[in-house]
C-alpha cells in the first residue's frame, strides 16, 4: 500500500463523535490538518507581530513580506477601494500557503489535494464577489455581462459567453489548485519510488542510476515550494 501514489490522499476517520440530526460528525485526517493549518498560521502571525520593532526580526520580516505581497496584489487588481477585503484575502492566502507547506512533509496530509476543499474556498470567494458587486453597483453589476461596442446581432451570443465565463471561474480556480497539488504529489511519490526500487534491484548500479530520479524529485520539490 505504501507504494501506491494515491494512498497518500485517502481520508481516514480519526475520531467519531456519533450522529447529530442524521449527520455523521467525525474528525478525519483532513479535518485535523485543517485545524493544524489554522493553528500554525495563527501562532506564526501572533509570534511575528508581537513586540514589533523598527528593525524587524526574521520572523517579522517574513510576515511583512506576506503582508506586502498580498496588499500589492490586491491593490493591483482592485485599487485602493478593494483594501477593505484585505483581511479576507490575506487569511485565505496564508491558509492555502501553510496547508500546502504542510503537505510537503512526510506523513502529513495535503488538504488541497481534495477538490471539495478547493471548491469550497472558490465558492466562498465567488459568493463574496457577487455580494460585493451587487452591494456597490446594484443591478448595474449585470452590465458586467454586456460589453460595450458589441453589435446588436452578436449581443445574445456575447452575453451568453460572458455569463458562462463568469460562472466557470470558481470551477477553474478550484480544479487548478486541486490538480496542481494532486499531480505534484503523485509525481513526487513516483520518482521517490524509482529511487528506492532501483537501489534495491540493482545495488550499487541502482544507486548510481537513481541520481536522475533523485534530481527530478529535488527539482519537483522546489517547484512545489
Amino acid at each position: 500500500m505504501s507504494n501506491d501514489p494515491i494512498h497518500q490522499f485517502q481520508i481516514s476517520e480519526l475520531l467519531n463523535f456519533g450522529e447529530v440530526g442524521g449527520m455523521d460528525f467525525s474528525l478525519t485526517n483532513s479535518g485535523l490538518f485543517m485545524i493544524a493549518t489554522v493553528g500554525a498560521s495563527a501562532l506564526f502571525l501572533m509570534g511575528a507581530t508581537r513586540g514589533r520593532t523598527l528593525v524587524p526580526t526574521r520572523l517579522q520580516s517574513v510576515a511583512e513580506i506576506f503582508y506586502e505581497f498580498t496588499a500589492d496584489m490586491l491593490r493591483a487588481a482592485t485599487g485602493q477601494a478593494g483594501m477593505k477585503f484585505f483581511p479576507f484575502v490575506f487569511t485565505l492566502f496564508v491558509f492555502i500557503l501553510v496547508a500546502n507547506l504542510f503537505g510537503m512533509f512526510p506523513y502529513f496530509f495535503t488538504v488541497m489535494s481534495h477538490i471539495v476543499v478547493t471548491a469550497s474556498l472558490a465558492l466562498l470567494v465567488f459568493g463574496i464577489v457577487i455580494v460585493a458587486g451587487f452591494s456597490k453597483h446594484g443591478l448595474g453589476f449585470l452590465k458586467l455581462f454586456v460589453p460595450h461596442g458589441v453589435p446588436g446581432a452578436l449581443m445574445p451570443l456575447v452575453v451568453a459567453i460572458e455569463v458562462l465565463s463568469f460562472f466557470s471561474r470558481p470551477v477553474s480556480h478550484s480544479v487548478r489548485l486541486f490538480a496542481n497539488m494532486l499531480a505534484g504529489h503523485i509525481t513526487l511519490k513516483v520518482f521517490a519510488g524509482f529511487i528506492v526500487s532501483l537501489s534495491a534491484a540493482l545495488g550499487a548500479l541502482g544507486v548510481a542510476v537513481s541520481i536522475l530520479p533523485l534530481a527530478m524529485t529535488v527539482a519537483l520539490t522546489a517547484l512545489e515550494f
